[in-house]
């Protein structure tokens, strides 16, 4: 059986993982290694990657890819981190942040002295001051239309990730001799502290020269003295700053190893090779000693597409570490390779799948909304689906949280969802009152365990007098018709919201961008616009925990389970711990051990 994700709605993959709170997985110590090997300092890993090495700025709309984000981890560092647990981590060696004010919200950034770049140049405010400005759309006076063409003004930064948190930050500061930048927003956020400043991938001094100015200072000069977009108000474009921010567009994209200055490192590993399309190799920065420290000297990164490709390169030893997609074919493949000293962990994500229902249509009655939840067997699709891979695998009860974040037991044992523990036939059947009404269940029906999942609803649906219509359609068709909303009922993936706040509003209030099933209430939008601008953690956590409640409340549909992870390393890797993060297994990169 497949357990591979398919698709997502698209504003649930504008969330960035730093923003999702706890979420470990079932077996969440390090992979450890066998009795063939002992970890010592130095050595090499060979890693088998999906994708192909093509930037060194993966923040850019060109270069962002998972394989560019995963080797951007590994040679950057910043001011925090996630561990595998979801978790902020301060990374108080290279500097420090703090809110200086909650209301306007300020916050000052502070790298430390010493902190530095592979070519020995200081990392400073200079290369905060440019990633604000890449990343903010302050400067931008740009008229788009629904394609989001360009029709009028200038857009000169184009960042892989949307401008609106630091969209609402006024022109920097700058203090500490160079290496503080203070922002302050115009508008209170609630998650200003995963805005800006995990990981400083572009050097400015090298942006700077190669865009035709003297150096880092005269660049943020330059930006310093630019006023803001407007619009309403469009001037023509600067070139000083069309110059510098083409560069940082597509300067750093290259399939092969390009000028050492565009290649340049501040975090544990220094990029040394590239094959184009095939393989590159991480050396370790002797320089680096400002975050945890690195323990292999070497990475080779290889890039093999197929999971199965990824496999046989693990059983041959040509690979020493990969993750796929969770499936039970291949946990098959990789339990046959213990003997081989193979290790794996099957791990559980921020994602979760769900059944949601559309309040226009037959679903605009209430009672025909609780009546069809009280026929969805939840258990046997865990059962069915996830036990195999999971043997401790449990029922999701919450629309928001996963059973790890610290609210989610409260948002559990409140929002009802004891009363959705197994299927309620006699109930539903007295909600119907005789009625026999006809639901369209949509699912991408080339997604085995979605395939799986209708099967066991519409069952079900149909002994308590439900007539379901068979909505499943092909990969490449299925999100359009989600989109569309013609339907009564869907099966597709959401992503928790964690302690962020970016994933809830455009899915659950009315008018959201990702509102599919035209879920509309009034309290709760009202906590949603409160959400969104509440800094403290644990007021964010009643507010989402009120939320939930309502969302149960209304019938809005029912979480079935989180989706899982499949790492696995060769006999002598030890000291990887899987995470559901972008980055995966590299989130912990520097305490990956070769044995000898």
């Amino acid at each position: 059986m497949r357990f591979g994700r398919i698709l997502r709605t698209t504003v649930m993959l504008i969330a960035a993982a730093l923003v999702f709170s706890a979420c470990t997985g079932h077996a969440p110590a390090p992979l450890p290694a066998t009795s063939q090997a002992t970890p010592t300092q130095g050595g090499s890993v060979t890693v088998a990657e999906p994708g192909v090495f093509s930037s060194f700025n993966p923040t850019s709309a060109t270069g962002a890819s998972a394989l560019n984000d995963r080797i951007a981890y590994a040679t950057h560092a910043g001011f925090n981190y996630v561990d595998n647990n979801l978790a902020l981590v301060r990374n108080e060696a290279f500097g420090t942040y703090k809110m200086v004010s909650e209301n306007p919200l300020v916050i000052k950034y502070t790298v430390n002295d010493g902190v530095q770049w592979s070519d020995g140049a200081p990392v400073d405010a200079n290369d905060l001051l440019l990633a604000w400005a890449a990343a903010s759309g302050y400067y931008d006076d740009a008229t788009v239309d629904k394609d989001f063409k360009v029709t009028a003004g200038t857009r000169y930064f184009t960042p892989s990730t949307t401008a609106a948190a630091l969209g609402k930050t006024a022109l920097p500061e700058i203090g500490d001799d160079g290496r503080s930048l203070t922002l302050t927003y115009t508008h209170p956020n609630a998650d200003w502290e995963t805005a800006f400043g995990s990981r400083i991938d572009v050097p400015a001094h090298i942006v700077a020269v190669r865009s035709g100015l003297k150096d880092a200072g005269a660049l943020s000069a330059l930006l310093l003295k630019i006023p803001a977009g407007n619009p309403a108000k469009p001037v023509p474009a600067n070139a000083e700053l069309r110059r510098v921010a083409d560069f940082w567009n597509t300067g750093f994209d290259t399939k092969a190893m390009p000028d050492p200055s565009l290649a340049l490192s501040n975090g544990p590993y220094v990029i040394k090779t590239i094959t184009a399309g095939k393989s590159l190799e991480l050396t370790r920065n002797p320089d680096y000693k400002w975050g945890p420290a690195a323990h292999l000297d070497t990475i080779a990164v290889t890039s093999i597409a197929n999971a199965g490709g990824r496999i046989s390169a693990l059983a041959d030893g040509t690979a020493d570490l990969i993750d796929v997609p969770a499936n039970t074919d291949d946990l098959a493949l990789l339990a046959g390779m213990k003997g081989a000293g193979v290790k794996f962990q099957v791990g559980r994500g921020p994602g979760f799948e769900q059944v949601a229902l559309n309040f226009k249509g037959v679903f605009a009655n209430p009672a025909l909304r609780q009546a069809f939840l009280k026929t969805v067997p939840r258990q046997d699709i865990v059962n069915e689906l996830v036990k195999p891979l999971d043997p401790g695998a449990a029922t999701l009860n919450s629309l928001l949280l996963v059973p790890s974040q610290s609210a989610y037991n409260e948002a559990a044992g409140n929002n009802g969802s004891a009363k959705y523990a197994a299927p309620d036939l006699e109930g539903a059947r007295s909600l119907l009152a005789g009625a026999t009404p006809t639901v369209r269940l949509l699912y991408n029906k080339d997604d085995d365990e979605r395939a799986a999942a209708f099967a066991l609803i519409a069952a079900s649906a149909r002994q308590a007098g439900f007539k379901i219509v068979d909505e499943g359609v092909g990969a490449t068709t299925w999100r359009a018709k989600l989109q569309a909303g013609t339907y009564d009922a869907a099966l597709f993936g959401l992503t928790s919201a964690g302690a962020g706040t970016a994933t809830i509003e455009p899915v659950f209030k009315t008018g959201g961008a990702a509102n599919t099933n035209n879920y509309s209430n009034a309290l709760a939008d009202q906590l949603m616009d409160e959400l969104l601008v509440t800094p403290d953690r644990a007021k964010r956590d009643a507010l989402k925990v009120q939320i939930d409640k309502l969302l149960w409340d209304s019938f809005y549909g029912l979480p079935l389970y989180q989706d899982l992870t499949l790492t696995a390393t060769g006999a002598k890797v030890s000291g990887l711990v899987p995470s559901p993060v972008s980055v995966g297994p590299w989130w912990n990169v520097w305490d990956w051990k070769s044995g000898k």
